[in-house]
């Protein structure tokens, strides 16, 4: 059964807002590719741990661009 916003895993539910939207957007694509429901909770909170953590990274180092180390 695919998620959807509001709608997730209660192993979703102490996970922050961002990281918990991401991670039933990747599982219930997993789904959708006849995935078996348990490895699709575990493998979209994983996959977005990972994305937004990639995210945080990079936009630190584009913050700090051209900025002079003291």
């Amino acid at each position: 059964m695919p998620w959807y916003k509001g709608d997730y895993p209660p192993s979703y539910k102490n996970q922050p807002a961002a990281l918990r939207e991401k991670a039933v957007e990747i599982a219930s694509a997993l789904l959708q590719d006849s995935a078996d429901e348990a490895a699709a909770i575990a493998a979209g909170l994983k996959q977005a741990r990972e994305l937004l953590t990639n995210h945080k990274e990079k936009n630190h180092k584009t913050e700090n661009h051209g900025k002079q180390q003291l």
